[in-house]
């Protein structure tokens, strides 16, 4: 079954990125420690990782990020969304305006421009056919930013919830979560490694 799952790197303090985020400086101001996780060498880290990346059937984005990802600075052959450790999912990009061009032309980008909502259903849709085409269970992973996720889970998009939780005080920053309705979540896994917490909960 194809799930939406939301899955980001959040600080001690509830930020997912430093202050002043934006082209050129993706994760703020002091952020970067924030995914010394995704390049350990602990087994359980690694494992996580591919783990995750290895579901993804579709992923979900906003346009801030996207304009990072596809910026100079941003994504190469070496730092990608997983790594050397999935294909090439197909990106779905929330914006009310397309690009004029995009840089990152060997990946698959869809810019959905009539809301999250319909995003996550197209984003579902290509995850279900990959699925079929593979003959295994993938997902939708919505990677951020954090005001996506956060809009996401306030809407009742969003089946799982996938947080790494960074030994880090930001004290500024992207926050993940505002103000919003309240939500159950069940927790279904915790893995703590050397470099973050890993927590996993199922939206009820």
């Amino acid at each position: 079954m194809t799930r939406v799952v939301a899955d980001i790197t959040i600080s001690l303090d509830g930020f997912v990125t430093g202050p002043d985020a934006g082209p050129g400086n993706g994760l703020g101001t002091g952020g970067e420690p924030l995914h010394a996780w995704a390049f350990s060498d602990d087994p359980d880290d690694q494992r996580i990782i591919r783990r995750s990346t290895e579901r993804s059937g579709a992923v979900v984005m906003g346009r801030h990020l996207f304009d990072i990802i596809d910026g100079p600075g941003g994504w190469n052959d070496e730092i990608g969304y997983g790594a050397a450790e999935v294909g090439k999912p197909p990106f779905i990009v929330v914006t009310t305006t397309p690009p004029a061009e995009v840089r990152l032309t060997g990946l698959d980008w869809t810019f959905a421009t009539t809301g999250l909502a319909d995003a996550v259903a197209t984003a579902r849709a290509r995850a279900e056919a990959a699925s079929a085409a593979r003959g295994a269970d993938l997902d939708v992973v919505l990677m951020g930013g954090g005001a996506l996720i956060g809009s996401a889970i306030a809407a009742g998009l969003v089946d799982t919830v996938s947080l790494h939780l960074s030994p880090l005080l930001l004290g500024a920053g992207t926050p993940l979560f505002t103000a919003g309705p309240p939500r159950t979540l069940r927790q279904r896994e915790v893995v703590v490694t050397t470099t973050a917490t890993h927590l996993t909960y199922d939206v009820v």
